[in-house]
């Protein structure tokens, strides 16, 4: 009997998926407007946003290697800047 090695592309071992959905890279933007609204004094530009898949829930990470749960994936800020202005 042989085992496959079933191995996922290096993007997806850092949390980033390998075709952002749209709707996680909208909630991503949602989050990252809302905390600049609520906190116009903060100008530490973010490394990106945790997001949930499944509820869109997330925050705003400013380390540098961030920690994500099972369920998480991270968007970095360059994709969410994209398409901001």
């Amino acid at each position: 009997m042989t085992m496959q090695n079933f191995e996922q592309p290096a993007a997806s071992h850092r949390g980033v998926p390998n075709l952002l959905d749209p709707a996680l890279l909208q909630s991503a933007r949602n989050i990252y407007r809302s905390f600049y609204e609520a906190h116009p004094d903060v100008t530490q530009r973010p490394m990106g946003v945790a997001l949930n898949r499944y509820n869109h829930r997330g925050k705003l990470i400013f380390g540098r290697k961030p920690i994500l749960l099972p369920q998480e994936c991270f968007i970095p800020f360059e994709q969410i800047q994209s398409e901001l202005y």
